[in-house]
């Protein structure tokens, strides 16, 4: 249990259950009084529902999160990059537009891949970009959250993990740490996380917004 004074309302309430090791309850100073636990409590996990519950506290569905392990860090950071796959720039706007045009408007907006993000990478067959990355920094951590789309028809092909690969090794080189999350039944998302070399760190809950 661990009352954050530094916790944002978007942020007030979270649950992380880290792989093979504790779950992590961490609170507002607010949310802490409402949910009735301080700093340094030890609770079963039933008794933490029951808390949320009683306090009318409501979660999204977890978000698995990947992480880069040191020792796999070490290697991807000086690992060749895939032919046809190299940093995207503002200049790229043209191929990045059509890209976006051709891919499912649902899968734009869970990807989170942008232009004008932070690192920028993609893969281009024949000359036409077919997948892209991005990072932006999280809260202004170190940590590089990940975000990656491919079209339908260039999936299964590598592509994605070709380009998460290249952007997580240029995010270690500048002294970053990639994360990479997504739903816990998004197979394919999962599979593609794995392949690229992350390592499951675990579960992540977060309060939903109220209105």
């Amino acid at each position: 249990m661990v009352v954050d004074p530094t916790l944002t309302d978007e942020w007030a309430v979270s649950i992380m259950s880290v792989e093979g090791g504790p779950r992590i309850l961490a609170v507002s100073p607010p949310r802490a009084n409402a949910v009735g636990v301080t700093h340094g409590d030890e609770l079963e996990a039933d008794q933490v529902t029951s808390a949320l519950l009683a306090a009318g506290v409501a979660l999204n569905a977890p978000d698995n999160i990947f992480h880069v392990t040191a020792a796999h860090g070490r290697a991807l950071a000086t690992e060749p990059i895939r032919p046809g796959v190299r940093a995207l720039t503002l200049d790229d706007h043209a191929a990045f537009d059509r890209f976006t045009a051709d891919a499912p408007d649902d899968d734009v907006d869970e990807a989170f891949v942008e232009l004008d993000h932070w690192l920028v990478f993609g893969c281009f067959v024949d000359g036409r970009l077919v997948s892209a990355a991005s990072m932006y920094p999280w809260d202004g951590s170190t940590l590089a959250d990940t975000g990656v789309l491919t079209l339908p028809a260039y999936r299964g092909r590598g592509h994605g993990v070709a380009t998460v690969r290249a952007l997580s090794a240029r995010a270690l080189q500048l002294g970053d740490e990639p994360q990479y999350r997504c739903q816990v039944d998004n197979v394919a998302s999962v599979s593609l996380a794995q392949a690229a070399g992350f390592t499951l760190l675990g579960t992540w809950e977060v309060v939903l917004p109220t209105d």
